[in-house]
């Protein structure tokens, strides 16, 4: 890390040692300050002025990048030691958690992928006319609003907005780009006496719009509607809820920018081969149905995808994964989190990874209770089901002795909960803390006993699968075969060698490669490291003859190739080459010869044990063969045609 530490202890509510810090960290600090943000305001614009500055207060980053905009030069990082560390009724030391907490932040950041949303601010309302009218006529100022009434429903007289009447049949997409199905759509004529007078109804009608308030009251359109950015859901019979989602339509106009939180690599996917079904583990939680089916893989909408980080966790084979930020940041900055802390001197770290909503949490219990015990490292993370088993046991593997998850609202706790119980199979001691208490949480962690950290630490590179492989293997006795819960993306494929007929229909669709043949013998080879338990080789298998074993061998021999099933191959009757399985060979012969009309007569039963090439031989020298043409007809010479004119 090259940037200076910019110390405060905020009005001497904590004790910094700035020295030791330096000594532990290796990167220059400045004098502990104690009023930054106030008195010593000046003192944090020379720092800011001087440039590669961190400024260990975040409560305050936005005093200081409007300080830094004053400048006119780049707004300081900000570092949170206060809260996190220092702000804690543990009378142990924080100097490791702090140096811990010191090398993380100084990991280069990786820059945001985004893309563009341009919402012109066209509104389309739905819901009965007591509701709906008014929220129509408070968004009319600010946003292009088409109210869609019920079939009869009394329509209002103005021109603010248009008025339409229908039943919403259908409706798709997101912010900027809402497509809807109206039926028995009535469209206002406009000019005339009296009443409002529409259109005939009819049905199909189509439009699109930016924005969708939704005062129904009924089932929401989209599945996790809280998730789906550009449709406002709220209830009727609620007015601060209408209110709000008044107050959020009326900012919904302009150019925004949507992070592009998944990376896919459709190549890898094992969604399906052949129209076999295979993995759908991330279609069947994708909350808000971004996730859909495309031939043998899937594809994700951006614009509908919510960034919960599901999918990454549980996707076995890495076509999807995390990108907001990318998941091997998230390793090296658990991995970075263990490593500053141990050679701090501290011993038996536990990580606690939240989300923003657990940061708050930690704010609170450490300005009103006893904050965090000192060996008790958070990590906060965006998603917190990004947070998948591969994470929990290389946390564990890299030295951590517990990790603990504090869920949240929103996340997707069936997932993560799966994912723990994933961990914990893998070795890992995992602990999700589930409450809304901070101080409940805090108590949780200073009650908890967590067992001792692993004695020698690794932090493997790689895949999530390799580096979750290499952690299982630190944590638990070598060459131990790991019992897994059912739906695990690590195992075996058990074949019933009385079924198997070595048709090889498996191999020729598995799509990690784990299945293979011999070229040169009838055999079926597996490499249990590369299964990701899609289950396309059992629902392809003619026999049936295949199951999977959830399970984790981490002995090296699961890194090879192991012969599951072989037989003696077949002699070609004419030439002797090797082909085929014999036992099959036989039982096709024994079915078919004089049994079936083309096998009829030795000589054409007798082709059924020959290799290709002396099958084709035979065929063509056999009597009355399908290889055989009629008499080849004479060609056409000039003489021929002139002998046919007259002038000849």
């Amino acid at each position: 890390m090259t940037k200076t530490l910019i110390l405060c202890d905020c009005s001497g509510s904590q004790a910094i040692d700035a020295e030791a810090i330096s000594e532990t960290c290796g990167t220059p600090v400045s004098k502990v300050f104690t009023a930054l943000c106030t008195d010593q305001i000046n003192d944090a614009a020379a720092a800011i002025q001087a440039g590669d500055a961190m400024i260990c207060c975040a409560q305050e980053a936005q005093l200081f990048d409007s300080l830094s905009s004053e400048l006119g030069v780049p707004a300081p990082a900000t570092l949170d030691l206060r809260d996190r560390a220092s702000w804690s009724d543990d009378p142990a030391s924080k100097l490791p958690k702090m140096s811990a907490l010191i090398a993380e932040a100084g990991l280069p950041a990786q820059p945001s992928k985004t893309i563009e949303v341009v919402s012109d601010g066209s509104c389309l309302i739905i819901g009965p006319p007591d509701v709906a009218i008014p929220a129509a006529e408070a968004l009319a100022e600010h946003l292009a609003v088409t109210l869609l009434l019920a079939p009869g429903s009394e329509a209002p007289v103005t021109r603010d907005y248009d008025v339409i009447r229908g039943q919403l049949r259908r409706a798709q997409g997101s912010l900027g780009q809402f497509s809807v199905v109206i039926d028995a759509l009535e469209q206002r004529v406009l000019g005339g006496r009296g009443p409002i007078q529409f259109t005939a109804p009819r049905d199909g009608g189509r439009s699109d719009c930016d924005i969708i308030i939704d005062l129904t009251g009924n089932t929401p359109l989209f599945p996790a509607p809280e998730k789906r950015e550009g449709y406002l859901h709220a209830d009727p019979k609620h007015p601060p809820a209408i209110s709000s989602v008044i107050l959020a339509a009326s900012h919904l106009i302009g150019t925004f920018e949507k992070p592009l939180y998944i990376k896919s690599e459709p190549l890898l996917c094992a969604h399906s081969r052949a129209s076999q079904s295979g993995c759908s583990r991330c279609l069947d939680v994708c909350p808000t149905g971004a996730i859909t089916p495309n031939g043998d893989h899937v594809t994700i909408d951006p614009m509908i995808c919510a960034g919960c980080g599901a999918c990454s966790s549980l996707c076995p084979s890495g076509a999807i994964s995390y990108d907001a930020p990318p998941v091997d940041l998230t390793f090296r900055r658990v991995q970075t989190l263990a490593r500053a802390y141990l050679e701090a001197g501290g011993s038996a770290p536990s990580l606690l990874v939240v989300n923003d909503h657990g940061s708050e949490m930690i704010r609170l219990a450490a300005r009103f209770g006893r904050g965090l015990p000192a060996h008790v490292i958070p990590l906060e993370l965006a998603a917190l089901a990004a947070f998948g088993h591969a994470e929990m046991v290389a946390a564990q593997a890299a030295g951590f002795a517990q990790v603990n998850i504090q869920l949240a609202p929103g996340a997707d706790r069936q997932v993560i909960a799966y994912e723990a119980a994933l961990a914990t199979a893998l070795g890992a001691s995992v602990v999700l803390l589930d409450s809304d208490d901070p101080d409940a949480m805090a108590d949780a962690l200073y009650a908890a006993t967590p067992p001792a950290p692993v004695a020698t630490p690794v932090r493997p590179m790689g895949t999530r699968r390799q580096i979750a492989r290499q952690a299982a293997t630190a944590l638990n006795s070598p060459n131990e075969t790991l019992t897994l819960p059912a739906g695990a993306p690590y195992g075996a494929v058990v074949v019933n060698t009385d079924d198997c007929t070595l048709c090889l229909s498996c191999v020729s669709l598995c799509p990690s490669g784990a299945l293979g043949d011999n070229p040169d013998l009838p055999q079926l080879r597996f490499q249990e490291d590369a299964c990701l338990q899609c289950g396309i080789c059992a629902s392809t298998c003619p026999e049936q003859a295949i199951t999977l074993e959830p399970q984790m061998n981490l002995n090296p021999s699961a890194l090879d190739q192991a012969v599951l099933h072989e037989e003696e191959p077949f002699g070609c009757v004419e030439c002797g080459a090797l082909f085929g399985v014999k036992s099959t060979i036989e039982k096709i012969t024994e079915k078919l010869a004089g049994n079936h009309a083309m096998f009829a007569n030795p000589g054409a039963a007798r082709m059924i044990q020959m290799c290709d090439t002396c099958r084709v031989n035979a065929q063509y020298h056999a009597k009355d063969n399908p290889f055989e043409g009629g008499k080849r007809p004479r060609p056409r010479t000039t003489e021929d045609y002139l002998s046919k004119r007259r002038d000849h």
